[in-house]
């Protein structure tokens, strides 16, 4: 298991290496200039071209990224266009906070996943079935992004129940753990689990459905098992498919939230991300997004190692 885990880690090199060529040459690609979006329509072409030197726009693009990997690769993602801050700690700040948010919606997804979908594969009467099915299909279907607004207008702006947007108290410093903080995170919780509840909903349904038609649960019941001890032994095949979906799911609600967090002006990734296409911040752009790109390698080579663990058959090359 742990050769296999340093094998995967080693892997890991070339698809890092490649992962931040494709960063650096899409967001290049992308049309606009970052120095004009900092300066007026009328500045002198001396000062362009001192800002464009300052922040090594003025070499070629080869130059410019085996610059950019090597400062990258000592923990620095340079300084912010739009903030002058180093943009290691912006990301820093915004990750952590984007983290909080995904641990929420993951663990309220997963969990009523888990639940609808056992339910759902367990039942006898149709309705249940047919119910859970309709709920996954919801899930999947309704865009977040609109879900997240009418529960803005449903909850904060008729009911007046729940904040609309922020993280906090208007003077608060941070998330903390008390009531007032965990206010502003059920409706971006909410609005983000809804894909991943239908998604895994779905999954755990079928690959229990499918488990239970299989010959060694007939022979377990022959065997005289109880159906608390075959339910484990169902449950324990199904782990590795189910896994491996939510943790493509996880990276998704860590990637694919640049939409609630702008609805909920939520201070993570995703709005960070927002913020800089707008401004043209490409340091920002390029930090946020390789870092984004990282977590989500390692969390798939975390999954693949669990999955190994819950069931030693899957072989690993």
């Amino acid at each position: 298991m742990l050769l296999y885990a340093l094998r995967r880690l080693i892997y890991l090199v070339p698809v890092a290496f490649g992962v931040s060529l494709l960063v650096f040459g899409l967001v290049h690609l992308a049309p606009g200039d970052p120095i004009s979006a900092i300066v007026p329509p009328d500045a002198p072409k001396e000062v362009i071209d001192k800002l464009k030197e300052y922040y090594g726009f003025d070499k070629p693009l080869p130059v410019q990224y085996f610059r950019w990997l090597g400062v990258t690769l000592t923990g620095d993602f340079g300084t912010s266009i739009g903030t002058g801050r180093p943009v290691a700690s912006e990301v820093a700040s915004a990750f952590g906070n984007t983290i909080i948010l995904a641990i929420a919606a993951t663990t309220l997804a997963f969990t009523l996943a888990v639940i609808l979908g056992t339910a759902a594969a367990y039942a006898k009467s149709r309705i249940v079935d047919r119910l859970v099915t309709l709920i996954s299909l919801v899930g999947v279907s309704v865009p977040h992004f609109w879900l997240a607004i009418v529960l803005v207008i449903i909850f904060a702006v008729e009911l007046g129940a729940l904040p609309p947007m922020g993280m906090g108290p208007e003077n608060s410093t941070g998330w903390r753990f008390d009531r007032a903080h965990l206010a502003h995170m059920v409706l971006p919780t909410i609005a983000l689990s809804v894909i991943p509840l239908g998604v895994v909903t779905r999954t755990v349904r079928s690959t229990i459905k499918e488990t239970l038609s299989m010959e060694f649960v007939t022979a377990l019941q022959a065997k005289g098992m109880s159906d608390s001890q075959i339910r484990r032994h169902v449950l324990k095949n199904a782990a590795p498919t189910c896994l491996a979906v939510m943790g493509l799911q996880a990276g998704n609600l860590i990637g694919g939230s640049i939409l609630i967090e702008t609805v909920f002006a939520w201070p993570g990734t995703g709005f960070l991300l927002n913020s800089a296409i707008f401004r043209r911040d490409l340091p920002i752009l390029q930090g946020t997004t390789l870092v984004l790109a990282g977590f989500f390698m390692l969390l798939n080579l975390t999954v693949d190692v669990i999955q190994t663990m819950v069931d030693p058959r899957i072989k690993r090359g």
